[in-house]
C-alpha cells in the first residue's frame, strides 16, 4: 500500500524519490525532512564527501500547502559535487578519465561489473554507493510523520562500534527508549553509553591514523505501535521477516536480531517467553496503549510475536560490516590486465554505524507505515483514524 522507488547516481546532478501511497492529509514540511538528513550526514568517523553535501530536500509533487494529496510525493537532494564530476558523470558524453578497473574486496564492484558487463567499474560503484541511502532517509521522514500522528515513534542508537561495546544497559532499550535516543542525540558518535561512546571515539582515530575502517551495531526501537500489524497467515505478511529484509536491504547490513535474537539460542523457553498479565481500568490516553491491555512482564520478543506486534516496544538490532574502501587498500585484481595491484580508493569514511543508525530508523519506520496502512487503510488521515479508533475500541472490549 505504501511503497517508494528510488533514483541517482552518488555523483550523479541530484538524487530522487517517489513515495506512493502517502493517504491525504498529512502536514508536510521540507524541514520534517531536513532534520534527519542532517543527522545521517552526522556522526565521528565520517569523510570529506560530508563536508561538501549539505542535503536539503525538494518537494515537487504530491503536497500542496503543507498538506498531503493522496497523489505520489517526489523528493529531490541536488549533488553540490556534481560540479566537480560532470565531464565524468555526464548521461550525453562521459569520459573515461576517472574510470575504475581495480574492484575493492568487500563491495558491489567486481560482482556488478560481471553481472551488468561493466567494464568501468563506476557504473557501478556509483549506484551501490551509500549515497542513495539519502533518499530513503528522506522517504522514511514521510512515513515517520504518518505514524507521529498516531503516537507511533522510531528510535535508535549505536551499542557497539570497533570492537567497543555499551553497558548492558542500553541494549533491549532497557533504559526507555526515549531516554537513550536523547542521549545518543547528544553523543559524537550516537551512543548513549557515555563512556562507551569516548572509547569508541578513540577507536576511530586509531583506525584512521591506520587508513582502516570499522563496523559496528545498533538498535532500533519503536512505541507505541498497538497490536496486530503484519500477520501470521502468510510468510510474505510476518512483520519481523519485513523488519529484517528491510534493515538487511542497507548497505554493509550484515546481521539482523529481534528481541533476544540470537541470545534466545542459549536460554531455555522458561528465561525466553514473555509471560502475559493484564491491567484493567485507567486513564486513557490518545492513542495505544490505553488501559485495559495485555501486557508482557518482559520484552524478550523485542515487541513480536508469530509474526504481528504484540503491544510492546518493538527491538531490532543490525550489526554493520566495516566499510570496503580502505586508505591502504587490500589486494585486487585489474579487470583489464588480470595483474594484481591494491584496491582502488574512492573517498570514504572510518565508520558509518552512527549514520546507518538513522538510515535504520527511517526504513524501519517505512515499514511500520505500511502495515499500519494495510490494518488500518484509508484514502486520508481522517479516515484512518476513524479505522484505528475503532480497533482500540475493540480491543479494549476484548
Amino acid at each position: 500500500m505504501l511503497r517508494y522507488l528510488t533514483a541517482g547516481e552518488s555523483h550523479g546532478p541530484e538524487l530522487t524519490a517517489i513515495v506512493e501511497g502517502m493517504p491525504a492529509g498529512l502536514k508536510v514540511s521540507p524541514g520534517d525532512i531536513d532534520a534527519d538528513l542532517r543527522r545521517r550526514q552526522s556522526g565521528y568517523g565520517r569523510g570529506g564527501r560530508m563536508k561538501i553535501e549539505s542535503d536539503l530536500v525538494e518537494i515537487t509533487s504530491g503536497v500542496r500547502g503543507g498538506l498531503t494529496l493522496g497523489s505520489p510525493v517526489t523528493l529531490k537532494i541536488r549533488n553540490r559535487d556534481w560540479e566537480n564530476w560532470q565531464g565524468t558523470m555526464s548521461p550525453e558524453s562521459a569520459s573515461s578519465d576517472r574510470a575504475v578497473t581495480r574492484p575493492r574486496p568487500g563491495h558491489a564492484d567486481l560482482t556488478g561489473g560481471l553481472k551488468y558487463g561493466h567494464r568501468d567499474l563506476r557504473n557501478v560503484l556509483e549506484r551501490s554507493s551509500a549515497r542513495e541511502t539519502a533518499m530513503r532517509v528522506a522517504s522514511g521522514a514521510l512515513a515517520k510523520r504518518l505514524l507521529d500522528e498516531f503516537g507511533i515513534r522510531v528510535f535508535s542508537w549505536v551499542t557497539e562500534l570497533g570492537g567497543v561495546r555499551a553497558g548492558s544497559a542500553v541494549t533491549g532499550g532497557r533504559g526507555g527508549a526515549e531516554a537513550l535516543f536523547r542521549l545518543a542525540e547528544a553523543s559524537a558518535v550516537r551512543c548513549p553509553d557515555e563512556k562507551a561512546g569516548r572509547a569508541m571515539v578513540a577507536r576511530i582515530d586509531r583506525a584512521k591514523e591506520d587508513g582502516d575502517s570499522l563496523g559496528g551495531a545498533f538498535e532500533v526501537a519503536a512505541t507505541g505501535v498497538p497490536p496486530g500489524l503484519g500477520s501470521h497467515v502468510h510468510w510474505d505478511r510476518k512483520l519481523d521477516a519485513r523488519l529484517s529484509f528491510a534493515l538487511m536491504s542497507i548497505q554493509a547490513i550484515k546481521g539482523v536480531e529481534v528481541g533476544l535474537g540470537f541470545g534466545a539460542a542459549r536460554l531455555p523457553g522458561s528465561e525466553v517467553h514473555d509471560e502475559i498479565s493484564y491491567r484493567s481500568g485507567g486513564a486513557a490516553g490518545k492513542w495505544w496503549p490505553r488501559p485495559p491491555r495485555f501486557l508482557r512482564k518482559t520484552n524478550n520478543a523485542g515487541g513480536i510475536e508469530g509474526g504481528m506486534s504484540n503491544g510492546e516496544m518493538i527491538v531490532l538490532r543490525a550489526a554493520m560490516k566495516p566499510i570496503p574502501t580502505l586508505y591502504k587498500p587490500l589486494r585486487s585484481v585489474d579487470i583489464g590486465t588480470k595483474k594484481t595491484f591494491k584496491a582502488s580508493v574512492e573517498r570514504s569514511d572510518v565508520t558509518a554505524v552512527p549514520a546507518a543508525a538513522v538510515i535504520a530508523e527511517s526504513v524501519v519506520a517505512f515499514e511500520l507505515a505500511n502495515a499500519f496502512l494495510e490494518k488500518f487503510g484509508g484514502d486520508s488521515v481522517k479516515e484512518i483514524s476513524r479505522n484505528y479508533n475503532g480497533y482500540l475500541k475493540d480491543i479494549a472490549a476484548y
